[in-house]
């Protein structure tokens, strides 16, 4: 059997999701970013964003750390090296599949 040659053999299916995606590109432009701030920008409930939160860190792709800010419990979210190299790959991916084919 040859070897699949479509770009989208290269997707990471990690992403598939719209809501990972979103927070995958978000994470990718930060060093790291508050829990509540990245609902925020994704516009997302708190159950929403922490479900993609773990299977995004059960892929590999990020990394949560948890601390207070006083008495109130605060989480950091950021791309693992790995998970930056897989969001760069699967950019890649897209940006060859919309391509025209020359």
């Amino acid at each position: 059997m040859s070897t699949p040659r479509h770009p989208r053999f290269a997707l990471d299916t990690s992403l598939a999701h719209p809501v990972r995606f979103s927070l995958v590109a978000a994470l990718a432009t930060v060093e790291s970013m508050v829990f509540a701030d990245l609902r925020d920008e994704l516009e997302v409930s708190d159950s929403v964003l922490s479900k993609q939160i773990a299977e995004l860190e059960k892929a590999g792709f990020v990394k949560a750390t948890k601390g207070f800010v006083g008495k109130r419990p605060r989480t950091t979210l950021s791309l693992t090296a790995d998970g930056l190299r897989r969001w760069r790959n699967h950019l890649e991916a897209l940006r060859r599949i919309a391509e025209p084919q020359k």
